[in-house]
Formats: C-alpha cells, structure tokens, sequence
C-alpha cells in the first residue's frame, strides 16, 4: 500500500512518521496484517533517511503494533493484539446547513445478508431478488466488459447510452403506449434522481408544488429541499382530487397507474381533468409510472403522457421493480422544450452513469429477456397476491377494508371505522413476533388514517396466510 505521511515543519522526523502510522493502525486505516512499505522505499518517498524510518518501525515493532517476518517485510499485528479507536471527521461544530436539512433525515438501510431477513416479510417496494434472471444479466455484462468501447477515452452523453435510450422507447411504446423517440429518452439513477433533475430544472424557490396526500414522502422532501412549497392533495377512489389542487401550483406530481400508497388508478375522466387543469395554469405534471409492469386483473389505462395533446406531462419509469434496486437504473420522457435543460442538468449533477450496465440492460430488452422475466414474475406475483388477499378476508373480515388494486406489488387496507385497536401497539407486537410491514399512517401529511401496507414481493407464498394468521393474533392480544 502507498502511504503518504504528513510530516509538518520540522522536529523530530521518526517522531512524525511514528505518530502518524500508530494513528493509522488504531483507527482502522491501516487493517491487521497489512504490509507497509520497506524502508528504503518509505524513505524516498518522504525525503528522508532510511534510519530515520527505521526509528519509527523499530518504536512501533517493540509496543506490538508491528512485526517483521524475514524475507518478507514489515506488516501490521494481529488484530487481537490492537485495542482500536474510533475514526471520525472533524467535528465542525461553527457549521450548519440550510434549516430545512435539519428537519429531513435520510431513510435508515440497514446492511442485510440473505440469513438476516424477518420471518413474514410484508415489506412493500422490493421484487423477490430470487426472480431476478441472474444469469442472462451475468452473461450481457460480461459481453459487455469484452467489448472494445471500454477502452475508449473520455466522458459518455449525459443523456445515458444510446442503446438503452432506443431500447426503453420501443419498451414503454408497445407496454404502455408512451409517445417518445429515441432522443426522448434521458437515462437516470433510478426515478429518484429523474424527479431530483425535473425539480432543479422547474421548480423555483417558493413555488408550490402539488403532491399525492396520502403519497411517497421522498418525492414531498425532494421538492421541499429545493424550496418549493409542498402542498398535499388528498386522494380519492378516483385518483387524485383536482377541483383541490391549489390555483398557483407550478408542478403537480401524480402516481396514475397505481396510486402509492393506496393502489387506486386514476379514472380516465380525472385525467382528463387533471391535463386541462394543467393547461390553464400553465403547469407540469409529473407522472411517476414506478410499478405497473406487473397488472394482474384490469386492462391499464392509457398514461396521461399518451393523452397529452399540449406537452405538459413528464413520464418517469424504474427498473427497479422489475429487475433489482440496486441497479440504479431509471429514465424520463420530457416534452423537447425541457429536454436540453434536463440534460445539460443531468450532466451537472454526476455527468453520467454506469455505461456498461446501460449497454447491458439495453440488450436484456432488444433480445426480449425483460419481456420473458416479467411475464414469469407476473404470474409469480399473482399467485402470491391472491394469497394473501384470501388470507386477509379470511383474518381481518370486518377489521381491515382492502383497498381495491390490480397492479404493482403491494396492497393497502384502512382500519374499518369504530375498530377498538391501538394500532401502533399492535404494529409493534407484530414486529416482535417476526412480521414486517408498514402503517399506512406514515405516508400522509395531513390528517393520517390508520392502515397496513401489505408488500408480497418478498415473502414466499408458503409463509403467507401464516404470516396473516399471526398478524390477526397481534391485533386480537
């Protein structure tokens, strides 16, 4: 490993070297068994003699924080014989951000290994990794490592690989009837940043944008952190609310196909209504199609990007559902007057992404690999939909009222009205007996109404109605 020690000033040289490698051992930067350079080479290094470096190794040989094996160097001890300190930044106490990154905090994620798993697995949000084709995608990255463009110089386009951009075109266009060319298409880490660049682009401080109420809090603490003025619209069983909309919104952010949290589509009359509205306050509305490759028992709809005749909609998708999370990959679809802002802002934030997953994913479509997966997994996800469905109106008849849905990966349930239950109290009974899930509360901003949200991308069909069945338990207790 190079080391570069900071030697300041003068003084004692072997000194400086010694306190700046001993800090380096018990903090954690150089690790138990490391190998340290040779003397001879640590000494050139720093400009100075190699006694000189030879002094700080045999200082920090005799205390046991180093051993020298003949032949063979000099390296770090055991770390059994290291009693380590923490590591930290500096503590910058005069330093503050803006107030409003005091009131948000990031979503904790905790680190998980396959073992490390609740035993009814309700969360929303994720696909079954299992599902996951890991071997075709094994074999497109790998052809796409061989390839030559990896040894090509330079920086790629902002607006993602050129493969993908067609591939996603033809994709959503036969899926879902999205109007969009090639150059339509800008590529995204995930729909998370797609809606961080649309608000860079569009949102001033102190304009109101308008969000889903009950809706998906990244996207109300996005805009907030640009300085919008957020306002929550409340949802009903035909999407959301427009005659609620406030008059001045600049953005209206909206999840049609498979309303979040709910799972109620938007009826094709409100989005009539929703497009003319905002074509009279001269508005954008973003239309977050996050889930609906997997559509069980109705025909979809026709996204408010198909039926826009005045290019006010910008269409945002993610693979994260249907292939993994931890791909990062997403796209939007712009009307062409907003296409060189978002690019030019894409480029600004990270330039671009990862070319050779982009070129990978670009095959996995061309070749109908994600066709064939998501019809597996579709057929896989309803199985477990209808299971648990079964499960819930065999346990929570008269307790919970399922919210009809027939897309995505989740389903929610209100309290029915007059249920004597303390529902936090029952949550957290459940989350010691193994369940995982989520209050449908969490999810509003304004006058919250007691729910689960019940996700079956995770859990296996078997554990299902069990799972259920020891929910019921915990609400019964």
């Amino acid at each position: 490993m190079d080391i570069d020690v900071e030697l300041g000033g003068r003084g004692d040289l072997a000194a400086g070297i010694y306190r700046f490698l001993l800090d380096a051992i018990l903090d954690g930067r150089l690790r138990p068994g490391e190998r340290l350079p040779p003397t001879r080479e640590m000494a050139g290094r720093l400009g100075v003699s190699r006694n000189t470096v030879t002094g700080a190794y045999d200082r920090l040989t005799a205390e046991g924080f180093l051993v020298g094996r003949t032949g063979a160097g000099t390296y770090v001890c055991p770390r059994h014989l290291i009693h380590e300190r923490p590591r930290a930044a500096p503590a910058g106490r005069g330093l503050r951000p803006r107030a409003l990154w005091e009131t948000l905090a990031a979503q904790a994620v905790p680190m998980r290994t396959p073992g490390d798993v609740p035993l009814y697995d309700f969360r929303f949000g994720s696909p079954d990794p299992e599902l996951f084709p890991l071997e075709p995608w094994r074999r497109m990255v790998t052809r796409e490592l061989r390839r030559a463009n990896v040894r090509v110089p330079g920086y790629a386009d902002p607006a993602g690989h050129p493969g993908l951009r067609s591939a996603i075109a033809r994709h959503v266009g036969v899926s879902r009837a999205v109007r969009a060319g090639d150059d339509d298409v800008l590529i995204t880490n995930g729909a998370q940043q797609a809606l961080d660049l649309i608000g860079r682009v569009l949102v001033e401080p102190g304009d109101v944008v308008a969000v889903e109420d009950p809706g998906y809090p990244p996207a109300r603490e996005l805009f907030s952190s640009l300085g919008a003025r957020v306002a929550g619209v409340p949802v009903d069983h035909d999407g959301l609310d427009v005659s609620a909309l406030p008059a001045g919104a600049r953005l209206v952010y909206v999840t049609p196909s498979h309303q979040f949290p709910l799972g109620t589509p938007m009826s094709l009359p409100r989005r009539a209504a929703l497009l003319a509205w905002a074509e009279r306050h001269d508005a954008v509305i973003v239309e977050d199609d996050y889930d609906s490759d997997y559509r069980f028992e109705c025909r979809p709809l026709e996204p408010l990007q198909s039926i826009d005749a005045s290019g006010r909609v910008i269409y945002i998708g993610t693979f994260s559902k249907a292939l993994l999370p931890m791909l990062r990959l997403g796209y939007l679809i712009a009307p062409a007057s907003l296409q060189p802002a978002l690019r030019t802002a894409k480029q600004l934030t990270d330039w671009h992404g990862d070319q050779t997953s982009q070129a990978a994913l670009a095959a996995f479509i061309d070749e109908g690999l994600l066709s064939r997966h998501l019809r597996k997994a579709t057929q896989e996800y309803a199985t477990r939909r209808e299971t648990l469905l079964a499960a819930l109106h065999t346990h929570f008849a008269g307790t919970l009222d399922v919210i009809p849905s027939c897309a995505g990966l989740h389903v929610s349930a209100r309290l029915t009205p007059g249920t004597p239950l303390d529902l936090e109290a029952a949550l957290t009974r459940a989350h010691t007996a193994g369940l995982a899930l989520d209050p449908l509360t969490r999810f509003y901003a304004t006058h919250p109404q007691p729910g689960l949200i019940l996700g079956y991308g995770l859990i296996h069909p078997d554990r299902i109605e069990k799972g259920i069945s020891l929910l019921a338990d915990t609400f019964r207790q």
